[in-house]
């Protein structure tokens, strides 16, 4: 007769399946099948994220920000979901795409490499199911990358969160602004923009 060997009620140890890191050499050989043109996937710290699909909410918010980037920076210094490098470190197995950035120079100076960190005058997510990737991983790839200023868009709670001051990996400053508030950028201090614009209805 079986005798048990183990106590009651059994608990198996939780255990993680064992998890491919990615590296950008690897992930762009792979690209080049062809097999990723029909998915969205962003690199972040080695692993390949899911960009979810925009609802209603997000494409809102997104054409409020982007129409009034051109209108303060112009068409050439702001680009949409375009892929950037980040610090030495983490350029290894991270190329992220943020929703918008504000380039130092007119995008056709730059090479045909990602825009560097010191390229970037902005760099902007618009959140909603991602609010907590953006705040905690998003916020150490740029803080690393020594961004100086890195804007959030709340949507579940209809505010701007203002990131400053990179430090040793982490932004020292980082500034809540509700929808009755307005904020301006680092690189055009007389632009302000209220946020409940980007949040209608």
């Amino acid at each position: 007769m079986p005798t048990a060997v183990t106590e009651r009620p059994y608990r198996p140890v939780p255990t993680d399946p064992p998890r491919k890191r990615w590296t950008r050499a690897e992930c762009d050989a792979f690209e080049a099948t062809g097999l990723w043109d029909q998915q969205r996937l962003e690199l972040i710290e080695g692993e390949l994220i899911s960009k979810m699909g925009k609802n209603r909410r997000h494409v809102n918010v997104f054409s409020v920000v982007y129409a009034w980037l051109l209108r303060v920076f112009g068409e050439q210094y702001v680009n949409a979901e375009a892929p950037i490098d980040v610090a030495p470190e983490d350029n290894p197995t991270s190329e992220p795409e943020p929703d918008l950035i504000v380039l130092a120079r007119p995008s056709l100076e730059l090479s045909k490499d990602n825009p560097q960190p010191a390229d970037l005058r902005l760099v902007i997510e618009i959140s909603d199911s991602t609010l907590g990737f953006d705040l905690t991983t998003k916020a150490g790839l740029y803080a690393r990358a020594r961004i100086p200023d890195y804007w959030v868009f709340d949507i579940g709670d209809r505010r701007l969160l203002v990131h400053r001051e990179p430090h040793r990996g982490e932004y020292q400053s980082v500034t809540a602004y509700n929808e009755h508030e307005s904020a301006a950028p680092l690189a055009a201090p007389e632009s302000q923009f209220r946020v409940g614009d980007a949040f209608p209805g």
